[in-house]
């Protein structure tokens, strides 16, 4: 047989490459959006209704999310990857911020794709790593360095809606005593970057490792103790909520009213007090905004916080609005208050709220957005510590969404006790309420110290060390909190290690990103990934 024969016989068929589906690049986006919405579920409140004495979301669904967009974005082109990311975005941060409507659905809007705008590069990156060995582990990194980022930047950064905040009360939430919310947040994704590694590589022995390391990461945030720090004390503590005249972004417009309301409610426990029906609390807190007259330049609003302290016969924080001393801007302050010597130590909220508290490049924004008037004056950045001693008792003071930035929090840990004074009235009914209570718990597991929660028309909560509810008000109510807590005076492996963990959990991330870019993409490699 000669060559020539050969070559009649077996005719040459030229090489092709497969043409790519249409469909497929349409499949990536609405699976995309679908993650998006999924990781949304597991944040408080449950799309199943919110229950008194839970805070959760399907918080089983983080982790699902997470290994949806992962197995969406690998091997995808970073450009392509990058809008991948920003469908997930969208539908992620629309549907978890709506609490934001009442200000305006502009301020949604902008809020919400603001953040999404994060993932954009965090996809990218994600696609970029999706070749690489250890993959798994890389992503889950990026996914911090995204956090970390969205936290910081700008204007102090949003760090609303991190991952760890959606597992408030479960098999993760203690990993938050050793590493605090960012390894809450890693572990969350890294669970969701195995399950897509025990689907993606389409052997036996890969589904075994990806589930099985997604499993021990489970049992060992079930075997780590929480609610276990030193100081066998307890300090007796009330919480007043007054409730406002109406809610929404008027709310402020009875002013009188709404501290009327929280000296009334301190008066009713004074009486209970004497009637022996409540035990004599040492300490009592209002919330923020409970007063937004001047007590330092009002009389009649002096006269009506002092008396009530004074019937009841213990020191109160009290939330109020003060002028700063040339009379410019304002400040946001929680105000120690003696039954016998009146006003003494405060801590001024630190991070004001941009375009809520103070607005920045006021001077260009306020000719284009009329609405912005009604920020009159912007409110002082406070700078001392926000430690106070209070009826025995040293707390740390957070200031509304101050709970979600990890330093603030770190520093009122150095207390016996975390007071967050908060003002939901605007959000009212709501997810934000919800969320800020998870938030909450998160933080008492994490610094292992009782939290207590005083909102002006709700939720506010009664939270022991290891981030159980006491007490938790319903919403729009006038309602009076009493419940012996513990003084907690030792440290958590969280509070050592201070920030470190977060910035060491995105260097990892960086560290695949660096390693992806530089390795030489060989057919070898990618059957190896």
């Amino acid at each position: 047989m000669t060559q020539d024969t050969v070559a009649e016989d077996v005719p040459a068929r030229p090489i092709t490459s497969p043409r790519p589906s249409r469909r497929s690049p349409w499949l990536r986006i609405a699976a995309a959006a679908a993650a998006g919405l999924i990781m949304y579920l597991a944040f408080p409140p449950s799309v199943l209704g919110p229950s008194e004495g839970s805070t959760d979301g399907l918080w089983p669904l983080a982790p699902v999310g997470v290994a949806l967009l992962t197995l969406v974005l690998r091997g995808v082109r970073a450009r392509f990857a990058a809008l991948l990311g920003l469908v997930a975005g969208f539908c992620f941060f629309f549907p978890v911020l709506p609490g934001l409507k009442p200000i305006g659905t502009d301020v949604w809007i902008a809020l919400s794709v603001t953040e999404a705008l994060y993932f954009v590069p965090m996809a990218a990156c994600m696609a970029v790593v999706s070749k690489t060995r250890l993959w798994p582990l890389w992503t889950a990194g990026l996914w911090l360095t995204q956090e970390l980022l969205r936290g910081r930047v700008p204007f102090g950064g949003f760090p609303w809606a991190r991952l760890a905040f959606s597992q408030t009360d479960t098999p993760l939430t203690a990993f938050a005593s050793i590493g605090g919310a960012p390894l809450v947040s890693f572990m969350t994704a890294l669970i969701g970057t195995l399950l897509a590694y025990a689907i993606v590589k389409h052997s036996k022995r890969a589904t075994v490792l990806g589930l099985a390391g997604a499993l021990a990461i489970t049992f060992a945030g079930l075997i780590i103790p929480t609610g276990s720090g030193t100081g066998g004390r307890e300090a007796t503590v009330a919480v007043i909520q007054g409730n406002v005249p109406r809610s929404g972004m008027d709310f402020l417009g009875q002013r009188q009213a709404v501290l009327n309301n929280h000296v009334k409610e301190t008066k009713v426990l004074a009486a209970e007090i004497r009637a022996g029906r409540v035990p004599k609390p040492d300490l009592v807190i209002w919330p923020e905004n409970s007063s937004d007259l001047d007590p330092y330049n009002d009389p009649e609003a002096r006269a009506v916080i002092d008396g009530a302290v004074k019937d009841v016969g213990v020191p109160v924080l009290v939330g109020a609005l003060t002028d700063t001393p040339d009379g410019e801007k304002v400040e946001n302050r929680g105000i120690v208050w003696d039954p016998v010597t009146g006003p003494g130590a405060y801590y001024t909220k630190r991070h004001p709220v941009p375009f809520g508290e103070y607005i920045p490049f006021r001077s260009v924004l306020t000719k284009f957005i009329a609405r912005l008037e009604r920020v009159p004056r912007d409110f002082a950045r406070g700078t001392q510590s926000n430690l106070m001693k209070i009826g025995g008792v040293e707390i740390g003071d957070v200031i509304c969404f101050e709970v979600a930035y990890d330093g603030i929090v770190r520093d009122a840990a150095q207390g016996d006790m975390i007071v967050v004074q908060t003002n939901n009235a605007t959000y009212g009914h709501t997810s934000l309420p919800w969320q800020q209570l998870a938030m909450s718990r998160l933080r008492a597991v994490e610094h292992d110290r009782s939290v207590l929660v005083a909102a002006t028309s709700g939720i506010s909560a009664i939270i022991t060390p290891d981030g159980r509810l006491v007490k938790q008000s319903r919403e729009f109510t006038a309602e009076i909190q009493v419940s012996a807590v513990p003084v907690r005076t030792g440290t958590t492996i969280s509070d050592h290690l201070g920030g470190a963990p977060e910035w060491l959990l995105a260097f990892v991330g960086m560290t695949g990103l660096l390693i992806a870019l530089r390795a030489r993409r060989t057919p070898t490699e990618d059957d190896a990934a």
